[in-house]
C-alpha cells in the first residue's frame, strides 16, 4: 500500500511545481522509506500528485505526476517516449540532443544526451536512482544506442546521499562519437568530459552569435573543447580559446583538427581570471569580441554574493579589453542569479570598465532544455549579447 505524505501549504504545488521541500509536510519524514513512492495530499485529504521521498533531503518529494498512477515499467517507458517523440518533432536529424530534461519532462532527477550513436545518462536523485535498471533497460530498448554511459558525478547527488561514480554500462568509451554542430565537427568525450560531455544548452546561442561575427580577432574564456572559438573560427575569425582544464585543451585542439581550422583557433591552458588580468594590464582593447562562458559560480544561494563579485571582476575585464564597438557573449549558468540580477552584474561591470553597453539579445537555454513554467528552477541559463562602445 502506498503510503501518504500531507502538506501544510499546497499553493505552489496547486500551480505545478513538483517539489514538496521537508518543512512543508505535516508528519515526521524519517520514517519513510529513501525513495519509495508516496501520495502528496493537502491536510483536507485532497489528492495532489504521486512522487517518490527522499526523508534526508530538503526536497523531500519530487512529484512524478498529478494522478494516482502505478510508477512502474509502463509509465517510465511512456515518460521517456513522450519526452523523445518531443525532441523528434523539433530536432529532426539532429545527432546532438538533450532527450530528458529532468522536470522539465516530467521526470525529476533524470538527464539523457544523445550524441551521435551514443548516449549519456545522469541520475541525480534517490527515487530515480532506485528504477536505476529499469531506467537504462529502457533507454536501451527505446533508443538502441551503441554505447551507454552512466555520469553519475553531479554534485546534486551528494545532497540526497548518494555516490559520485561513472560507469560505461554498453559498448565502450572508444571511439569517441562525433558530432555536427552548424559545419563543425566535434568529438565529445563522454565518460571524461564536464557533465555529459559537451554543453548543449548552448548551441543556439554559438549559432547566434556566430552569426554576428564577421572576421576579426576575438577570445574564448572557459572555452572547454572548443565549440564557441570553433564556430567563430569557422565565420572567418582569429580565436584564442583559454580553458584550466588540460584534457579540454588538448580536445578542443583536436576539434580545432578535425575542421581544418588550427591556423584561426589556438588553445591555451591556463586561470581565466589571471590571464584577463594580464591581458589587460598589456593593452586595452585588443579584441572585437569576446565570449565568455564561465562555469557555475553559484552553487547555492548562501554564495551568491561571492559569486556575483566573480562574475562582474570577469566582465569588467573582458569589457575593457574590447575595441569600440566589439562583441561580448556573456553568460551565467547559475539559477540563484537571476535575469535581473544578471543585468544589474553586467550594468555594474561597465561602469566598473567604464564602457557604455547595449544589449542585442537576451537569451537562454536551447529548446531541447525547455523550461517548465511552472519550475523557474527549470529556467537556468543566461547568455547575453552585447555591444561595447
Amino acid at each position: 500500500m502506498t503510503q501518504k505524505v500531507h502538506v501544510r501549504r499546497t499553493k505552489r504545488l496547486h500551480s505545478g511545481h513538483l517539489w514538496v521541500f521537508s518543512n512543508e509536510i505535516s508528519e515526521p519524514v524519517r520514517g519513510y522509506e529513501p525513495g519509495s513512492v508516496v501520495e502528496v495530499l493537502d491536510m483536507q485529504e485532497n489528492f495532489l500528485g504521486t512522487g517518490y521521498i527522499n526523508p534526508s533531503s530538503l526536497i523531500a518529494v519530487r512529484i512524478l505526476t498529478h494522478e494516482r498512477r502505478q510508477i512502474d515499467r509502463e509509465f517510465l517507458r511512456a515518460r521517456i517516449m513522450a519526452a523523445v517523440k518531443m525532441r523528434e518533432r523539433f530536432f529532426r536529424g539532429r545527432d546532438a540532443v538533450r532527450l530528458v530534461f529532468s522536470e522539465a519532462d516530467y521526470l525529476p532527477g533524470l538527464i539523457v544526451d544523445r550524441y551521435a550513436g551514443s548516449i549519456a545518462v545522469q541520475i541525480l536523485t534517490l527515487g530515480m536512482d532506485r528504477m536505476k535498471d529499469m531506467l537504462i533497460s529502457l533507454l536501451d530498448e527505446i533508443l538502441n544506442p551503441d554505447a551507454i554511459v552512466i555520469k553519475n558525478e553531479g554534485r546534486s547527488r551528494d545532497l540526497e546521499g548518494l555516490p559520485r561514480y561513472r560507469e560505461v554500462v554498453k559498448g565502450g568509451p572508444r571511439p569517441l562519437p562525433l558530432v555536427h554542430e552548424d559545419g563543425v565537427l566535434l568529438e565529445v568525450d563522454l565518460l571524461e568530459g564536464q557533465k555529459t560531455g559537451y554543453f548543449l544548452d548552448q548551441k543556439e546561442n554559438r549559432r547566434m552569435f556566430g552569426g554576428l561575427i564577421s572576421g576579426g580577432r576575438g577570445l574564448d574564456l572557459f572555452c572547454y573543447t572548443g565549440p564557441w572559438s570553433l564556430a567563430a573560427a569557422a565565420a572567418g575569425a582569429e580565436v584564442t580559446g583559454v580553458d584550466e582544464s588540460e584534457r579540454a585543451v588538448g580536445q578542443a585542439e583536436r576539434n580545432a583538427s578535425l575542421n581544418n581550422l588550427k591556423g584561426s583557433a589556438r588553445f591555451l591552458r591556463g586561470d581565466v581570471f589571471s590571464f584577463a588580468g594580464s591581458e589587460v594590464r598589456e593593452g586595452e582593447e585588443r579584441y572585437d569580441f569576446i565570449v565568455l562562458d564561465p562555469p557555475a559560480f553559484v552553487k547555492s544561494s548562501a554564495r551568491l554574493k561571492e559569486a556575483v563579485k566573480a562574475y562582474r571582476e570577469l566582465n569588467g575585464l573582458c569589457m575593457r579589453l574590447l575595441r569600440r564597438g566589439g562583441l561580448l557573449s556573456t553568460s551565467s549558468c547559475s539559477y540563484h542569479l537571476g535575469r535581473d540580477m544578471f543585468l544589474d552584474m553586467i550594468r555594474d561591470a561597465s561602469r566598473d570598465a567604464r564602457r557604455s553597453i547595449r544589449l542585442l539579445d537576451l537569451r537562454s537555454q536551447d529548446r531541447d532544455h525547455p523550461v517548465l513554467l511552472s519550475m523557474p528552477e527549470t529556467e537556468y541559463l543566461k547568455c547575453a549579447f552585447l555591444l561595447v562602445d
